[in-house]
């Protein structure tokens, strides 16, 4: 545990964030405004005329209703497509009410198709808020899960995370990083850039580099990793579903009365949907679950009446490359909520 800090991923524009009364996050006019600063959307020394009218106005006024016209008069193909993602994104926040809403919406049907990489801001800006003010450097580091692909190895019958980006940058650069192992285990080229297992030790210095996403997490069962990312977990399930849980690390599913599952990951969805129908899994393939957690409502007539009182399985896993890519809204859209409760 360390003292709290005051700042940690300026990049998720949480400081650009307006809140409504119901203390949820709407989005403002300089958090739109930031998009339009995304190399995507900066007019280049080609751009045309009309499209950088287009972006002026637009830096002038984020939330002006553009003319369809506006856009077919743009020259380039890619910046038409760009500036029609963005008015799309752009105007689902401002109907949405709430970054919160907003999030949500997007895996109810019709919604509108934005790239996952605008998906992943909007989880990093609500965790941002969730995390405020925490002295705990392991729940911002699990919280990174939600929204960063990592990388996942075995060393020493350690689980160890790292930030994949920061990873490929590794490999990018020139020489051995700290945890060079844990790259060349992944099959990928070592170069510069010093990776630090997270520690009580060194756990104060995450707040000065939380925007480099150079920690890596251990993730074994009883070490802190796995701890702090339920915690994660229940503050997430809170905040989107308005229902509190407990959620506590376990090694395996031993319960014959098991009723519900939720998958973190398409791996991990695939693996227990066929060891809950029964089926035998291989022995590599389950060696890809990486944790295994039990989730229990503190207000069992939240959940469907079927299954009051009984608790949900959750399960987190790495790809065939070594990839946890996991999906936060399974929480929120695979979670048995009573209907109307």
């Amino acid at each position: 545990m360390t003292e709290p800090q005051a700042a940690f991923w300026i990049s998720s524009g949480y400081d650009l964030l307006d809140r409504a009364d119901d203390g949820h996050l709407v989005a403002s006019i300089d958090f739109i405004r930031a998009y339009l600063s995304r190399p995507e959307m900066l007019p280049p020394e080609e751009a045309c005329l009309a499209e950088r009218r287009l972006h002026a106005r637009l830096l002038e006024d984020p939330f002006w209703a553009v003319p369809g016209g506006e856009i077919d008069a743009l020259a380039d193909a890619d910046a038409r497509e760009n500036y029609k993602i963005f008015l799309r994104f752009r105007d689902h926040l401002a109907a949405s009410g709430s970054i919160e809403a907003a999030y949500i919406s997007l895996f109810r049907a019709g919604a509108p198709a934005v790239p996952a990489l605008f998906i992943d801001h909007l989880v990093a800006a609500i965790l941002r808020d969730l995390l405020d003010g925490s002295p705990d450097a392991f729940r911002l580091r699990a919280a990174e899960l939600f929204f960063r692909v990592q990388k996942a190895t075995t060393q020493e019958g350690r689980i160890l995370l790292a930030d994949e980006e920061t990873v490929e940058m590794l490999a990018a650069g020139g020489g051995f990083g700290s945890l060079g192992a844990l790259v060349a285990q992944a099959g990928t080229a070592l170069r510069s850039v010093d990776m630090d297992i997270l520690t009580k030790e060194n756990a104060a210095q995450y707040w000065g580099r939380s925007d480099r996403h150079d920690f890596v997490l251990d993730f074994g069962f009883t070490r802190p990793g796995q701890d702090a990312f339920a915690r994660v977990v229940e503050l997430w399930v809170e905040r989107l579903t308005g229902a509190a849980v407990q959620v506590q690390p376990v090694q395996t599913i031993r319960d014959e009365r098991w009723v519900w599952h939720i998958g973190l990951d398409a791996t991990a969805s695939g693996i227990m949907n066929t060891l809950y129908e029964g089926q035998s899994v291989e022995e590599e393939r389950l060696r890809h679950i990486l944790a295994l957690f039990r989730l229990e409502f503190r207000d069992p007539s939240l959940m469907l009446p079927r299954i009051a009182g009984r608790p949900v399985y959750l399960g987190l896993a790495m790809d065939a490359q070594g990839r946890v890519r996991m999906k936060p809204q399974n929480l929120v859209i695979n979670l048995p909520l009573n209907s109307g409760s």
